[in-house]
């Protein structure tokens, strides 16, 4: 695997690849990778005969009160897993890089509509940060396909809204969520939990899945919601959301078939969590 840290260089290795006639697929992450971020790694392989990752921990979509200064960076670790994984290239640029100009002085990207709710609502200005770096990253390495992974579902939405708009020639696909044995969802911010917090953290997947069902078996939404929040809370989260969605973040009619989302975010002790579950309602 080849890490380049210069954009030049970067520009370069790409613009080899094409002319060899080589599909290049890329993998954006934040770092401090886990084996959901490898089997992004694995399903890019299986696109493309040439895979970029990026690692770069991105200031601009981190709030105030956020944890930039210490979210976990482990880029000699980072790097040995996407090696071992089947990544062709390491894009590792640092801030100035990536804003050349300085983060005061860059330009910014907005996505309106699909930005505005649930955590666009919860953090302000967190997608504009997320859309912002992601097209200078699509810029910068002019993939074929991006891979991103479901359990971030309104940033995968967010994105291919930016993709379609801006009309970017890039194939945006998404990922299945990993997984831990007791359910938790995969996250690089699952270190931050306590011993206690961390038996407690896989209620927001059985959660989810009783949000599934209880829909599912005629239950009305606003029940169903308020249920699930209430649960929640019972066992020490303070939840930001617990709702149910269709995939373009409509709040559906009780009974209307169709494609569903079942969406939490709560905060367990110090650390925010996110995740969901896809289903269908016949």
């Amino acid at each position: 695997m080849i890490t380049v840290t210069m954009l030049d260089a970067l520009r370069a290795q790409v613009r080899g690849w094409r002319q060899a006639g080589q599909r290049i697929a890329f993998v954006p992450t934040m770092g401090n990778l886990h084996a959901g971020h490898y089997s992004l790694i694995s399903m890019a392989r299986q696109r493309a005969d040439r895979v970029v990752a990026s690692v770069f921990v991105n200031p601009t979509q981190f709030g105030p009160n956020e944890d930039f200064e210490r979210y976990p960076r482990t880029p000699e670790a980072d790097a040995k897993g996407l090696d071992e994984a089947g990544c062709d290239l390491l894009w590792l640029p640092t801030v100035e890089t990536m804003y050349p100009l300085g983060v005061a002085a860059a330009v910014n990207m907005r996505v309106p509509g699909v930005t505005e709710t649930l955590d666009g609502a919860h953090r302000p200005g967190h997608f504009d940060g997320v859309a912002t770096v992601v097209a200078r990253m699509f810029n910068q390495v002019l993939p074929d396909v991006a891979i991103f992974g479901r359990k971030d579902y309104q940033q995968l939405a967010v994105i291919r809204h930016m993709v379609r708009d801006l009309a970017f020639p890039i194939e945006i696909l998404g990922a299945d969520i990993k997984r831990e044995t007791d359910g938790l969802a995969m996250s690089s911010r699952n270190q931050y939990l306590s011993d206690e917090e961390r038996v407690i953290a896989p209620r927001i997947h059985q959660a989810l899945l009783m949000m599934r069902d209880a829909l599912q078996a005629g239950s009305p939404r606003v029940d169903v919601e308020r249920d699930a929040a209430e649960a929640l809370a019972k066992v020490g989260f303070v939840p930001d959301y617990a709702v149910i969605r269709t995939p373009g973040f409509a709040e559906p009619e009780d009974g209307e078939p169709g494609p569903r989302v079942a969406l939490i975010a709560a905060k367990l002790g110090r650390t925010r969590l996110i995740d969901n579950v896809e289903f269908a309602l016949d």
